[in-house]
Order: C-alpha cells, then structure tokens, then sequence
C-alpha cells in the first residue's frame, strides 16, 4: 500500500499574544524608565514575549518604542477629543481639558511625568522618527484648542481681542509646562490657581 503523503505544517507560526496588550505594558515600561534607560531585559520581562517573538512582531527595541510612542499619543488625543466635544459649551470643554491636566501634574502622577514631553528632551534633537511624532503630537494639541477657543468666541464665551491661535498656544505652554514642573511634586492648589488665573484673562 502506498504511503500517503504527509500533510504540509503552515509556514511560520501564527502570534499567539496579544500585540496591543504588550504594546501597551512596554508603554509603561519606557513611561518609568525613558528609552535608555530601558533595557531589552525589562521589555521581555514586562512583555512575557521572547526576544525572538519581540524582534518578530516590532522589528527591535526601537520600533517597539515607536509604537509604544503611538500609543500614547493616540490615547492623548482621544482623550483630548472627548473633553473638547463640540456639542458642549467649548469654554467648559477647555476648563474640563484643563481640570485634567491639574490631576495628572500633581501628586504622584505628576512625578511620573509625560512619556511625549521626557521623549523630547530625551530624543528628539537626534532621532528623525521620535521628532516627527512630537512635532505631530503638539500641532494636533495646539490645532484641537484652537478650534475650540474659535467656537467659545463665536459663541460669545471669549473676551474681546482674545485670538483663538494665540489662545491655544498660550494654553499648550501651560499644560506642557505643568507637566514639566510636575515632575518635582507640584501642588494641586497652585496649578489650579495658575489655570484660574489663564481662564479668567481668557473668558468674557
């Protein structure tokens, strides 16, 4: 009797991991550490990926990282989006925007920081990738206040003279800022009157 033929195996093997859950427990990782300062034992550790499935799905520890990048920056901006919902008052969107901001500079969370603001100090002057999601990330930041200081002067909500682009960098250098300060353990009441005090100028 003939032999048959044995059944041809698939090539490679299929992922079996969830590829947006270790991107998002990397993000966490490079968040504590910084990129140098993370090292590829602390990924596969945090991970639970093998170097060669990491070096398979993300190609190495920086491509890793970018995707990371991403991700944070995503989760910023649909944030962002959902406090500046145009179907509510846009002044009140700005105030709730930066209500946040106060949350996430003071205490504790302030002291972890911002991953997009150490990863420009950290990166950007020498790493093209890093510096073009950066400069991405603060354009859409400063672009999605802008639009909604237009709606609050269309609306009666801004005092006189108050340009909306001027606004809105004015309001990215705050809460940029405040993260920056955060990181030494800023006070709540402080940051609260700071952006009290911004509001105030602002608003009719």
């Amino acid at each position: 009797m003939a032999q048959q033929p044995s059944p041809r195996m698939p090539r490679g093997r299929p992922r079996e991991f969830d590829t947006e859950a270790a991107v998002e427990r990397a993000m966490d990782v490079f968040w504590s550490g910084g990129y140098h300062g993370t090292s590829l034992p602390d990924l596969l550790e945090a991970t639970e990926l093998s170097r060669g499935s990491l070096y398979a799905a993300f190609g190495d520890k920086h491509g890793l990282f970018l995707r990371a990048l991403d991700r944070y920056i995503d989760d910023a901006l649909a944030r962002l989006d959902g406090e500046l919902d145009p179907r509510k008052s846009a002044l009140a969107g700005v105030r709730t925007c930066l209500a946040g901001y106060v949350d996430r500079t003071s205490g504790s969370a302030g002291k972890r920081g911002c991953l997009v603001v150490a990863t420009a100090m950290e990166l950007a002057a020498h790493d093209p990738e890093v510096e073009q999601r950066i400069r991405r990330f603060f354009r859409a930041l400063e672009t999605r206040l802008a639009e909604a200081m237009a709606r609050a002067r269309a609306s009666g909500e801004l005092a006189d003279g108050v340009d909306p682009r001027t606004a809105a960098r004015l309001l990215v250098c705050l809460v940029e800022g405040m993260r920056v300060v955060g990181k030494t353990g800023s006070d709540r009441t402080t940051s609260q009157a700071a952006v009290q005090t911004l509001i105030d100028q602002l608003a009719r």
